[in-house]
């Protein structure tokens, strides 16, 4: 069986290293990955996604629209662009608080994401929202939302692992201060 998952959203959000922890957690069950990440203008605070897929028979780390088991969107104008790779079923776990797109604060629109909530609510059938910034604010740390949003996907049961498959993963890779915020992160349902 194969799992397809999609992670989107805005460079500095944390989409690269949540790819990586869902990657060594694949290896170290012994369950086949790959994985490729677009980062493009990742600094500027642009347009971040990456694939992965897991199970027996892989041959490539992309996959074509409308096979995504779940998408894990970042950003909720992030997650409606990458939407047409989100098989009819699938899942999408997003946070609701908007990045301002450089492009948008230019040219001096009102971008809240709230039509972007709207759009998912109307075409997906198993959607999960959190307030990513709120979860943030709580634990004390801006820099745990992607721990947030795997914690969040992970409790939908369709990523083939435990929370903590992935804090074991987790603890293994990041800097030993930073586990326990981490860790938290990971659990956080605010």
């Amino acid at each position: 069986m194969q799992t397809n998952i999609l992670i989107c959203g805005v460079g500095g959000q944390g989409i690269v290293l949540t790819s990586k922890l869902i990657a060594a957690t694949a290896m170290a069950n012994h369950i086949p990955v790959m994985s490729a990440e677009t980062i493009g203008m990742a600094q500027k605070g642009g347009s971040v996604f990456s694939f992965l897929r897991l199970g027996d028979d892989l041959h490539c780390p992309m996959f074509p629209e409308k096979t995504a088991d779940i998408l894990i969107g970042f950003e909720p104008a992030e997650a409606v662009r990458m939407l047409p790779y989100l098989k009819d079923g699938g899942s999408v776990v997003v946070n609701t608080h908007p990045i301002m797109p450089v492009t948008a604060a230019l040219s001096g629109s009102d971008y809240t994401g709230q039509e972007m909530i709207g759009y998912l609510r109307r075409h997906v059938e198993h959607l999960v929202m959190t307030d990513g910034d709120a979860a943030c604010k709580a634990l004390g740390s801006p820099k745990v939302l992607n721990m947030v949003m795997l914690g969040l996907a992970i409790r939908q049961n369709v990523i083939p692992f435990s929370l903590e498959d992935i804090d074991k993963t987790m603890r293994a890779t990041v800097k030993p201060q930073f586990a326990e915020l981490n860790s938290q992160a990971l659990r956080y349902e605010g």
